[in-house]
């Protein structure tokens, strides 16, 4: 990979070291550039009238997700976040009294939320699928799981937003397809910064995030649902977008993805997320992964060497998510006193209330999150290392 140019057409790293690119990563130039030249034609013809002369490359922002997790332009909604993307599918989806929802120790609580209110609303039921001994979804307790008829649903995180594995989401995929199972992913973590291809994963729905690895605007996200399902799930919410009025007693629900979305959007972000899903694309996915696993590998061994510091990742397959904790020191106090070094060291603190079933289960309150990108350097991972040395006794 150009590194030098990676670091280029990011200018904030020459005053900044930003370990927090699964927070939000820093924008390259041409998102950046993008979403600049169409606010500014907005501010010179009009909003309506923009996004009117723009019509073409808006349309292209399908195709170009669609070659990046490997689906069809119709396939995909772009939504004004992932979350709401999630919610868009998990609440279409037809599940009665008595059907079981599965989920992963690493479920992140925004989903999890929504599987306690329908638990509450429509009497379904939730289980947790056992880890193995790399701490990620055990497949063999997932095929003796499936053998109930009840399992409506697999829905998980493909990264866990505290660290954790990589989950084996292939052999999941495979596993929930033998069952008929429906399989819903929360690839946050995921896309941008490893390969994700929906057909070999064989997924139903797929839900991310422009502002994470992707290196996209905030508020844009977009969400892929199989063309075979599609038409058969009807969104909660409707409007004159995904729905068209027949007559004053009809109307009829548009017959692609974009069912889930709703008419207005954010024409400058979602030209951004079009943008950023091209850059990423133009520098390699497979390429940036690897570096990122090198990267995040390089930080562990590092924090390994440091007094008091325990990392805390789990998995056969690690991201680019590093998590660890301090004898004597807060994750908030760490994430202070690296943001207060002469060249700004960006970190975050994660808790229990993002992932409480895995932390709960590994005795955890809070981990210090350092996420790495392609971008990053063994040099900043030294300087932060440096830092942590220097951390004053509490």
């Amino acid at each position: 990979m150009n590194i030098e140019q990676l670091r280029a057409d990011t200018p904030a790293v020459a005053h900044l070291i930003h370990f927090n690119n699964a927070g939000a990563a820093l924008m390259p130039a041409p998102v950046i550039e993008t979403m600049t030249r169409h606010i500014q034609l907005e501010a010179n013809l009009g909003g309506y009238e923009a996004a009117g002369q723009c019509s073409a490359e808006v349309e292209s922002v399908y195709g170009t997700i669609g070659r990046l997790i490997n689906a069809q332009a119709d396939e995909i909604a772009v939504i004004e976040n992932a979350t709401r993307a999630w919610d868009m599918a998990f609440y279409s989806l037809p599940l009665r009294p008595g059907d079981v929802v599965l989920t992963s120790t690493t479920e992140y609580a925004g989903n999890y939320i929504p599987y306690l209110q329908l638990q509450q609303q429509r009497g379904i039921e939730i289980r947790i699928m056992p880890n193995d001994e790399h701490g990620q979804v055990s497949l063999s307790s997932l095929k003796d799981m499936l053998d109930d008829d009840r399992v409506a649903l697999i829905s998980l995180p493909v990264i866990a937003t505290n660290g954790g594995p990589v989950q084996p989401i292939e052999q999941i995929g495979a596993l929930a397809r033998a069952a008929g199972v429906l399989y819903l992913l929360d690839a946050c973590q995921g896309v941008g910064q490893m390969p994700i291809d929906v057909q070999k994963i064989g997924c139903h729905m797929l839900a991310a995030t422009s502002r994470k690895y992707l290196r996209g605007p905030r508020g844009m996200g977009f969400l892929y649902v199989e063309r075979g399902l599609c038409q058969n799930l009807e969104p909660a919410f409707l409007d004159l977008h995904a729905a068209s009025l027949q007559t004053a007693d009809s109307f009829t629900i548009r017959p692609d993805a974009r069912r889930f979305e709703n008419w207005e959007c954010n024409v400058a972000a979602k030209l951004g997320l079009g943008a950023a899903v091209e850059y990423a694309l133009a520098q390699g996915i497979e390429p940036m992964w690897l570096r990122i696993q090198h990267l995040a590998e390089y930080l562990r061994q590092q924090l390994t060497e440091i007094p008091g510091v325990t990392p805390r990742d789990l998995g056969a397959i690690k991201s680019g998510i590093v998590t660890f904790t301090h004898r004597d020191s807060s994750a908030v106090q760490i994430q202070q006193w690296l943001a207060a070094q002469g060249k700004r060291i960006n970190v975050t603190t994660s808790t229990c209330r993002s992932t409480m079933l895995d932390m709960q289960q590994r005795d955890l309150l809070e981990v210090s999150r350092a996420s790495l990108h392609a971008y990053n350097t063994e040099a900043e991972i030294d300087t932060m290392i440096a830092a942590l040395r220097q951390l004053p006794s509490v």
